[in-house]
């Protein structure tokens, strides 16, 4: 390869495959990747520049080998660009995240489960079913023991409110705490039928440091895509 003098003093050109010097984080892995490849690519250009002006005309260069390189350096600085604007992307989505569970601080949300917490001798569910069915419930204090049970007609359909007044099949009144519902129905011809039980608490306090984010209702944690509904 033939160079000029003035190609010979000018600064070292370095290779496209330097290897990239170590780094102990992603961003900044990222950040110096981009900068060499930066370094890289103009000395590059400067090199084929230089090449080109003073190839032997009896034997020129191969300028598909130069041109290969130059898609090669073009596609990795797009990767680069790439991935710096898909780390942006994630921590606006996780801001947007942070932004929505805390606004649901203090509402009354709904989630799927069974077990809620009975307030003022008041404790409520949401049934589902998806024919009209006759529903056995069976009510559990913490401690496992059963202190209600009833059967009752419930028409086909989501969001079927169920609220129980804390008194067991005797009138004993239970006290306030944590209370599971069991259902179980069954359509008019005796075949089972499959019930839905959901619950609504206050969302008490959102844990930030978690991904995503968690609301704790009723003792419980959920994230924001279990939420099925806000009610104020």
């Amino acid at each position: 390869m033939t160079t000029t003098g003035a190609a010979t003093t000018a600064s070292p050109i370095v290779s496209g495959t330097t290897k990239q010097p170590a780094s102990s984080s992603s961003s900044s892995l990222s950040s110096t990747s981009g900068a060499t490849l930066a370094g890289n690519f103009q000395s590059f250009l400067t090199l084929l520049t230089t090449q080109l002006q003073n190839q032997n005309p009896l034997d020129p260069l191969d300028t598909n080998q130069f041109t290969q390189q130059l898609v090669q350096f073009a596609g990795v600085e797009q990767q680069l660009k790439t991935n710096d604007q898909l780390t942006t992307l994630v921590s606006l989505q996780k801001t947007a995240q942070s932004t929505q569970a805390l606004g649901f601080v203090g509402k009354n949300a709904m989630v799927d489960g069974s077990t809620t917490t009975m307030t003022n001798g008041a404790a409520n569910w949401i049934l589902g079913v998806k024919t009209n069915s006759t529903v056995n419930v069976s009510i559990a204090n913490s401690t496992g023991q059963t202190v209600f049970t009833g059967s009752y007609p419930v028409t086909a359909g989501d969001g079927q409110a169920f609220g129980w007044d804390g008194k067991g099949n005797d009138g004993t009144q239970w006290p306030d705490g944590k209370y599971t519902l069991t259902a179980q129905a069954a359509d008019g011809s005796g075949n089972s039928v499959a019930v839905s039980t959901e619950i609504v608490g206050v969302v008490s306090s959102v844990d930030l440091t978690q991904s995503p984010p968690l609301l704790s209702i009723n003792g419980k944690n959920y994230t924001v895509d279990q939420i099925k509904g806000i009610a104020g």
